[in-house]
């Protein structure tokens, strides 16, 4: 009869789980895109940051965790004050971006700056006049906005 210890179960289980993360990781494609990719399929942003911006999905599903995106607006186009759920790891790829996050100073970011945006950290930015600001963008979380609406008094 087969009899196997605990240790060895274990590492036999653990075995298998990685042949199988292997294998799916293997199916998948490898890929890459300059921001002027005729590929790329670009779509609207959420309403409250006006027409003019655009979203392409580089990697991975909106509705789910682990997504690249490519975010873009034209010259001397402010994004209005919002957060996300997730995190954000972001590199320009194009144009000059001032971003501001609450009691932060401003950031001016440029071609190939990266930077980081904590978690349901509130911001604002805005693309200086010139060419369009195309931001790389990596979302820990599924893709949200939420405006952060002005107080009345």
């Amino acid at each position: 009869m087969f009899n196997l210890s605990y240790k060895s179960t274990f590492c036999f289980l653990a075995f298998i789980l990685v042949s199988l993360l292997s294998a799916v990781q293997a199916n998948e494609v490898a890929l890459a895109y300059k921001y002027d990719d005729t590929r790329l399929q670009w779509g609207t942003c959420p309403p409250f940051i006006g027409e003019g911006c655009q979203i392409a999905v580089l990697h991975g599903d909106p509705a789910k965790s682990n997504l690249d995106v490519y975010f873009k607006v034209p010259g001397d186009f402010p994004i209005p004050h919002h957060w996300h759920t997730s995190a954000e790891r972001m590199v320009l790829v194009s144009g000059k971006l001032r971003v501001t996050y609450d009691n932060q100073t401003s950031e001016l970011l440029e071609t190939g700056m990266y930077a980081y945006g904590p978690s349901k950290h509130p911001h604002k930015a805005y693309c200086e006049k010139g060419e369009p600001c195309v931001l790389f963008i990596a979302f820990e979380e599924p893709l949200d906005a939420f405006e952060v609406m002005k107080e009345t008094k």
